[in-house]
């Protein structure tokens, strides 16, 4: 195994498995090859790997995928989308048992489509909780619905509550929405706020573009939890994390309070 070199003063990183930091990458479907490849290079730096929307349903070789990133200790988390899509046609059990199935441990349950009430999703949220790690994802995906903060932010507290482990703000592939202005500015504000109340190291802001990662490390530091990222560029981000890539290098070793 390849052991990094260590003469460099730099963040402060927690080892696998992390309470905070945690990187969570979005896995667009890759073939097993290309997965092998990521986990061989990277896995010590990927915590959760999402299946996304419902690439795994369709997916022929979802078990063994899932079953590498289990032996490299990394979280295989199924896309909300799915979930969303089974709660409408009531196939939530259905759901739940194929994720045994398959050897799925965690499951994102959010409302980007806005078809559930925040009373079903936060008891979606307590049910899955009984057997699975829950990503609560809080955010719609419609460019038109504007973030409202003291929503979003009694949201993710609520669903803590139900059982969720963390919670996600919606960012999604684009970086566009929900966190971010249409041009994929972070809204500081909602950001401060969630900072505020509600725990960093149960937040995992969704930050697919490198500046939305970067003003992320300068802001929080190198312990923020960080997702939607690209499997390809899961080195890259960690090099924003411990200030190796000019965007970050003058931060200090900070963390999240």
């Amino acid at each position: 195994m390849f052991d990094c070199p260590d003469f460099l003063d730099l963040a402060e990183r927690e080892t696998k498995p992390r309470s905070r930091g945690l990187t969570h990458v979005l896995d667009k479907g890759l073939t097993t090859p290309a997965l092998e490849a990521l986990l061989n290079q990277a896995s010590r730096f990927v915590d959760v790997l999402k299946i996304g929307w419902g690439i795994a349903y369709v997916d022929p070789t979802i078990k063994d995928r899932v079953a590498l990133c289990n032996a490299a200790g990394v979280t295989v988390c199924l896309g909300g989308t799915l979930l969303e899509v089974c709660e409408a046609q009531g196939r939530v059990p259905e759901l739940r048992d194929w994720a045994h199935e398959i050897g799925v441990n965690a499951i994102e349950v959010s409302n980007g489509l806005a078809g559930i009430t925040p009373q079903r999703k936060r008891a979606l949220v307590a049910e899955l909780s009984q057997d699975f790690v829950v990503l609560a994802e809080t955010g719609v995906k419609d460019e038109r619905v504007e973030a409202d903060t003291e929503t979003w932010v009694e949201e993710m507290i609520a669903d803590l509550a139900a059982g969720a482990t963390l919670v996600i703000a919606e960012g999604r592939e684009s970086g566009t929405v929900g966190l971010y202005a249409s041009d994929g500015r972070p809204k500081a504000s909602l950001v401060d706020a969630i900072a505020d109340r509600v725990p960093l190291d149960r937040v995992i802001f969704e930050a697919p573009a490198k500046a939305q990662q970067a003003w992320f490390v300068r802001r929080f530091g190198a312990g923020v939890g960080l997702g939607n990222v690209c499997t390809e560029e899961v080195l890259a981000l960690e090099t924003l994390r411990l200030g190796l890539r000019a965007d970050t290098a003058d931060v200090k070793a900070a963390e999240p309070t």
